[in-house]
Protein backbone atom coordinates (compact mmCIF):
# COMPACT_ATOMS: atom_id res chain seq x y z
CA UNK A 1 0.00 0.00 0.00
CA UNK A 2 2.75 2.42 0.94
CA UNK A 3 4.78 1.46 -2.13
CA UNK A 4 1.91 2.13 -4.51
CA UNK A 5 1.16 5.45 -2.83
CA UNK A 6 4.86 6.41 -3.11
CA UNK A 7 4.84 5.47 -6.81
CA UNK A 8 1.73 7.56 -7.46
CA UNK A 9 3.20 10.54 -5.62
CA UNK A 10 6.41 10.35 -7.59
CA UNK A 11 4.53 10.07 -10.89
CA UNK A 12 2.23 12.99 -10.07
CA UNK A 13 5.05 15.13 -8.72
CA UNK A 14 7.14 14.86 -11.93
CA UNK A 15 5.11 15.73 -15.02
CA UNK A 16 8.30 15.78 -17.18
CA UNK A 17 9.08 12.25 -18.33
CA UNK A 18 12.34 11.44 -20.15
CA UNK A 19 12.97 8.87 -22.93
CA UNK A 20 16.02 6.71 -22.57
CA UNK A 21 17.31 4.02 -24.87
CA UNK A 22 18.51 1.84 -22.05
CA UNK A 23 16.02 -0.35 -20.28
CA UNK A 24 15.67 0.12 -16.56
CA UNK A 25 13.68 -1.71 -13.94
CA UNK A 26 11.92 0.20 -11.17
CA UNK A 27 12.16 -0.76 -7.54
CA UNK A 28 8.88 -2.66 -7.99
CA UNK A 29 10.30 -4.90 -10.75
CA UNK A 30 8.37 -3.14 -13.54
CA UNK A 31 10.31 -2.16 -16.70
CA UNK A 32 10.57 1.60 -16.79
CA UNK A 33 9.84 3.34 -20.08
CA UNK A 34 10.70 7.00 -20.11
CA UNK A 35 9.16 9.45 -22.53
CA UNK A 36 9.82 13.16 -22.64
CA UNK A 37 6.67 15.20 -22.85
CA UNK A 38 4.99 18.06 -21.12
CA UNK A 39 1.83 17.04 -19.39
CA UNK A 40 -0.81 19.53 -18.39
CA UNK A 41 -4.05 18.81 -16.67
CA UNK A 42 -7.13 20.78 -17.60
CA UNK A 43 -10.37 20.46 -15.65
CA UNK A 44 -13.60 21.65 -17.16
CA UNK A 45 -17.06 21.67 -15.72
CA UNK A 46 -20.38 22.07 -17.42
CA UNK A 47 -23.39 23.82 -15.95
CA UNK A 48 -26.64 21.94 -16.08
CA UNK A 49 -28.41 24.80 -17.76
CA UNK A 50 -26.75 27.32 -20.04
CA UNK A 51 -27.39 30.88 -18.89
CA UNK A 52 -27.56 33.60 -21.57
CA UNK A 53 -24.70 36.03 -21.15
CA UNK A 54 -25.61 39.50 -19.92
CA UNK A 55 -24.27 42.74 -21.39
CA UNK A 56 -21.06 44.01 -19.79
CA UNK A 57 -22.57 47.31 -18.60
CA UNK A 58 -24.95 46.88 -15.66
CA UNK A 59 -28.32 48.47 -16.05
CA UNK A 60 -29.76 49.94 -12.83
CA UNK A 61 -33.54 50.05 -12.54
CA UNK A 62 -35.15 53.29 -11.41
CA UNK A 63 -35.24 53.70 -7.63
CA UNK A 64 -39.04 53.72 -7.54
CA UNK A 65 -39.19 50.34 -9.32
CA UNK A 66 -37.00 48.55 -6.77
CA UNK A 67 -39.24 46.24 -4.74
CA UNK A 68 -38.66 46.01 -1.00
CA UNK A 69 -37.62 42.57 0.19
CA UNK A 70 -40.34 40.84 2.15
CA UNK A 71 -39.46 38.47 4.99
CA UNK A 72 -40.11 34.90 4.03
CA UNK A 73 -41.70 32.87 6.76
CA UNK A 74 -40.48 29.31 6.78
CA UNK A 75 -42.88 26.82 8.27
CA UNK A 76 -41.48 24.95 11.24
CA UNK A 77 -40.64 21.35 10.44
CA UNK A 78 -43.14 18.75 11.50
CA UNK A 79 -42.06 16.99 14.66
CA UNK A 80 -43.37 13.54 15.37
CA UNK A 81 -44.99 13.14 18.78
CA UNK A 82 -45.16 9.35 18.71
CA UNK A 83 -43.57 7.72 21.75
CA UNK A 84 -41.43 5.42 19.59
CA UNK A 85 -40.13 8.35 17.49
CA UNK A 86 -39.33 10.64 20.41
CA UNK A 87 -37.45 7.93 22.34
CA UNK A 88 -35.84 6.26 19.31
CA UNK A 89 -32.07 5.80 19.33
CA UNK A 90 -31.62 8.74 16.94
CA UNK A 91 -34.64 10.62 18.28
CA UNK A 92 -34.57 14.00 19.99
CA UNK A 93 -34.96 12.77 23.59
CA UNK A 94 -32.29 10.21 24.60
CA UNK A 95 -29.10 12.20 24.11
CA UNK A 96 -30.60 15.42 25.42
CA UNK A 97 -32.00 13.80 28.56
CA UNK A 98 -28.78 11.89 29.25
CA UNK A 99 -26.76 15.06 28.62
CA UNK A 100 -28.92 17.13 30.96
CA UNK A 101 -28.66 14.48 33.68
CA UNK A 102 -24.88 14.26 33.17
CA UNK A 103 -24.49 18.03 33.43
CA UNK A 104 -26.37 18.11 36.73
CA UNK A 105 -24.65 14.94 37.95
CA UNK A 106 -21.15 16.21 37.19
CA UNK A 107 -21.71 19.56 38.90
CA UNK A 108 -23.37 17.88 41.91
CA UNK A 109 -20.64 15.25 42.22
CA UNK A 110 -17.89 17.87 42.13
CA UNK A 111 -19.75 20.15 44.59
CA UNK A 112 -20.28 17.36 47.13
CA UNK A 113 -16.70 16.20 46.67
CA UNK A 114 -15.35 19.68 47.36
CA UNK A 115 -17.78 20.38 50.25
CA UNK A 116 -17.72 17.02 52.07
CA UNK A 117 -14.66 15.27 50.65
CA UNK A 118 -16.66 12.27 49.41
CA UNK A 119 -15.88 10.57 46.11
CA UNK A 120 -18.51 9.57 43.55
CA UNK A 121 -18.76 5.99 44.82
CA UNK A 122 -19.13 7.17 48.45
CA UNK A 123 -21.86 9.61 47.39
CA UNK A 124 -23.79 6.81 45.69
CA UNK A 125 -23.42 4.40 48.62
CA UNK A 126 -24.35 7.05 51.25
CA UNK A 127 -27.88 7.69 50.01
CA UNK A 128 -27.23 9.09 46.54
CA UNK A 129 -29.50 6.65 44.71
CA UNK A 130 -32.83 8.23 45.81
CA UNK A 131 -31.50 11.66 44.82
CA UNK A 132 -30.37 10.29 41.46
CA UNK A 133 -33.72 8.61 40.78
CA UNK A 134 -35.75 11.66 41.84
CA UNK A 135 -33.67 14.02 39.69
CA UNK A 136 -33.85 11.61 36.75
CA UNK A 137 -37.64 11.36 36.88
CA UNK A 138 -38.18 15.12 37.20
CA UNK A 139 -35.75 16.04 34.40
CA UNK A 140 -37.00 13.29 32.09
CA UNK A 141 -40.61 14.42 32.47
CA UNK A 142 -39.64 18.07 32.06
CA UNK A 143 -37.77 17.18 28.86
CA UNK A 144 -40.44 14.88 27.39
CA UNK A 145 -43.53 17.03 27.91
CA UNK A 146 -42.57 19.69 25.31
CA UNK A 147 -41.44 16.99 22.85
CA UNK A 148 -44.79 15.20 23.11
CA UNK A 149 -46.53 18.55 22.51
CA UNK A 150 -44.64 18.88 19.20
CA UNK A 151 -42.19 21.60 20.26
CA UNK A 152 -38.73 20.98 18.84
CA UNK A 153 -35.64 21.96 20.79
CA UNK A 154 -34.19 23.74 17.75
CA UNK A 155 -37.21 26.03 17.48
CA UNK A 156 -36.55 27.41 20.97
CA UNK A 157 -32.79 27.89 20.67
CA UNK A 158 -31.39 31.24 19.64
CA UNK A 159 -28.07 32.98 20.12
CA UNK A 160 -25.53 31.80 22.63
CA UNK A 161 -27.69 29.16 24.32
CA UNK A 162 -28.33 27.03 21.25
CA UNK A 163 -29.43 23.42 21.04
CA UNK A 164 -26.04 22.45 19.59
CA UNK A 165 -24.29 24.03 22.58
CA UNK A 166 -26.53 22.02 24.90
CA UNK A 167 -25.69 18.80 23.07
CA UNK A 168 -21.94 19.44 23.24
CA UNK A 169 -22.08 20.47 26.90
CA UNK A 170 -24.02 17.29 27.66
CA UNK A 171 -21.50 15.16 25.79
CA UNK A 172 -18.61 16.72 27.68
CA UNK A 173 -20.45 16.28 30.98
CA UNK A 174 -21.00 12.59 30.23
CA UNK A 175 -17.30 12.18 29.48
CA UNK A 176 -16.40 14.22 32.58
CA UNK A 177 -18.57 12.12 34.87
CA UNK A 178 -17.08 8.88 33.55
CA UNK A 179 -13.55 10.32 33.76
CA UNK A 180 -14.19 11.47 37.33
CA UNK A 181 -15.42 8.04 38.43
CA UNK A 182 -12.57 6.26 36.60
CA UNK A 183 -9.92 8.58 38.06
CA UNK A 184 -11.26 8.10 41.58
CA UNK A 185 -11.34 4.33 41.07
CA UNK A 186 -7.75 4.21 39.83
CA UNK A 187 -6.50 6.69 42.42
CA UNK A 188 -8.36 4.96 45.23
CA UNK A 189 -9.68 8.21 46.72
CA UNK A 190 -11.26 11.52 45.91
CA UNK A 191 -10.01 13.64 43.06
CA UNK A 192 -9.83 16.87 45.09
Amino acid sequence: MAASSYAMQSILAKPMICISSRSRVTQFGIPAVYMRRNVSLRVRSMAEEEQPSEPASPVAPPSSAVPKPQPVSTPSPKVSTKFSDVLAFSGPAPERINGRLAMIGFVAAMAVEVAKGQGVFEQISNGGIPWFLGTSVVLTLASLIPLFQGVSVESRSKGFMSSDAELWNGRFAMLGLVALAFTEFVKGGTLV
